[in-house]
């Protein structure tokens, strides 16, 4: 059983992000790259919440495109996922994907994350990541991100 909840920060250009994340579709998106129970809350934010949020937490002064905050793993995976808006249409534009795509990435990739996938540590687990995104990305019908 997957729970998700999905918010919305405010922004410039919120409208857009509003259009292509339903909550229905994160639900799906989140709940294909969980391997067990899961309680997610997403949040969309704004460059200055995301900014803050990543300095607090991280030490990094500026804004990211997604922060996974893990709480728990088992028995259930119950995690909060921030993504920055204006970092994620940014992004989507510079690497020409569409806006959900790029969503449906990162969320896949937060997911991952909140139940322990890490790919900063050494290159073995980065490319583990990577190819399991790769996967689950096309089992949800999006083209290799990387």
């Amino acid at each position: 059983m997957t729970e998700v909840s999905l918010q919305f920060g405010r922004f410039d250009g919120v409208a857009a992000h509003r259009a292509v994340l339903t909550r229905a579709q994160v639900k799906a998106w989140v709940g294909h790259a969980l391997a067990a129970p899961g309680e997610i809350a997403v949040r969309i934010v704004g460059e200055d919440e995301g900014r803050a949020l990543n300095l607090q937490y991280r030490g990094k002064d500026y804004a990211t495109n997604v922060l996974t905050f893990d709480y728990t793993r088992t028995p259930v995976v119950v995690a909060d996922l921030v993504l920055c808006g204006p970092v994620v249409a940014r992004e989507a534009q510079a690497q020409g994907k569409t806006l959900q795509a790029h969503y449906a990435h990162l969320l896949v990739h937060g997911t991952l994350h909140a139940q322990g996938w890490d790919h900063e540590t050494n290159e073995r687990d980065a490319l583990a990541m990577e190819a399991a995104e790769i996967l689950l990305l096309g089992a949800l019908g999006y083209p290799n991100p990387y």
